[in-house]
């Protein structure tokens, strides 16, 4: 079946920096775009990136551009992302999502928590 899990998270000051990995399995993952999302309590879930296959096309929220990048490594069946100049804002659960046969899949999320 279908999993994603990420790691990564922890607390970092503002400007700092982190890389979140996202392993997958139970798909070809290869073939799939894979995005990440943020959510705070309270709030409705955000798309945060994109990257499509073979890296075509990425795709960032306004509030993270020129902060974070995007990647993967299909032999790894690993997306990451790599956020920059980290701000308090950017303090939410991150999760990884792939789209496959129809249904959305997540991970169980990865806290990232910026504060000095």
């Amino acid at each position: 079946q279908v999993q994603l899990v990420e790691s990564g998270g922890g607390l970092v000051q503002p400007g700092g920096s982190l890389r979140l990995s996202c392993a997958a399995s139970g798909f070809m993952f290869s073939v799939k775009t894979m995005s990440w999302y943020r959510q705070v309590p309270g709030k409705e879930r955000e798309l945060v990136a994109t990257i499509t296959s073979m890296s075509l096309t990425t795709n960032f929220a306004d509030s993270v551009k020129g902060r974070f990048t995007i990647s993967r490594d299909d032999g790894k069946s690993t997306v990451y992302l790599q956020m920059n100049n980290l701000k308090p804002e950017d303090t939410a659960v991150y999760y990884c999502n792939v789209r496959n046969r129809g249904y959305d899949y997540w991970g169980q999320g990865t806290q990232v928590t910026v504060s000095s």
